[in-house]
């Protein structure tokens, strides 16, 4: 229902008052939207608007670790017995999360992060290091709500949702980058793919080999719909994320972190 609503096309007349409405509604900057307000057809596209020029400020400090996305830190810290914490001290299994025996292995004992992205926030998601994309794994699931007071009451709720896996290699190791699905998101776009909801019908893991396709620190790797979650996993002895706190803001572009 949220998904067919927030793809639903708006007069464009209306878009300017809804979407200004909206935003003193749940705190968002429409001062860094690329395009006029008229010129987003549906809440949807709203949401998964570009940044205008100059909006952000890469970190470019060598070595350095730049959130993929705006958010909050929902959990921080490093795979423990196969396990990340997913709010409140409720954990969930690594090798469900990415759902890839061999990537799971390498990433044992690695440091990772989830950032909840809230209705405010800018929905594009982007590399934190400049590396190669190997490929990426679209994985079937739920549409549970993915705020941290759910999150703190689901057990396994990042590994049970519908997500898509990003698999980088670069000097920072192998990095998961993980986009996780929510309540209205209707689907996942991926810059070097086709949408997740194009393999949602058939229900059904799918993998894409995207032989090693470059990429540079901050460039685009999808976007959201709606509001949602990304877990990034490290490859351990590779890197060394910030103290962030439970809670804090990020920005996308920001430094969390350096090559250890």
């Amino acid at each position: 229902m949220i998904s067919r609503l927030a793809s639903r096309a708006l007069p464009t007349r209306l878009r300017p008052l809804a979407y200004r409405a909206f935003a003193r509604a749940v705190g968002a900057n429409l001062e860094e939207a690329e395009l006029e307000l008229a010129a987003y057809p549906s809440l949807g596209d709203f949401f998964a608007r570009k940044l205008r020029e100059g909006a952000r400020t890469l970190d470019v400090a060598g070595g350095a670790i730049i959130a993929p996305c705006d958010g909050v830190i929902a959990a921080r810290g490093t795979v423990r017995d196969g396990a990340l914490v997913q709010a409140k001290g409720r954990t969930y299994s690594l090798a469900e999360l990415v759902a890839n025996d061999v990537l799971a292995t390498r990433l044992l004992g690695g440091e990772y992060v989830t950032i909840y992205l809230s209705p405010r926030d800018y929905h594009r998601v982007h590399a934190p290091v400049a590396g190669h994309l190997v490929g990426y794994d679209y994985l079937p699931g739920s549409l549970w709500p993915v705020n941290p007071r759910v999150a703190a009451r689901r057990d396994a709720l990042l590994a049970r949702n519908e997500r898509v896996v990003i698999e980088l290699n670069s000097a920072q190791g192998r990095i998961a980058v993980v986009m996780v699905g929510a309540a209205g998101v209707g689907n996942i776009t991926l810059t070097h793919g086709p949408d997740s909801a194009s393999f949602r019908t058939a229900g059904e893991r799918r993998r894409v080999e995207l032989h090693d396709v470059p990429v540079e620190r901050g460039a685009e790797l999808g976007a959201f719909r709606l509001g949602s979650t990304v877990v990034l996993v490290f490859e351990p002895g590779h890197a060394a994320l910030d103290p962030l706190e439970v809670g804090e803001a990020v920005c996308f572009g920001a430094g969390i972190g350096r090559s250890a």
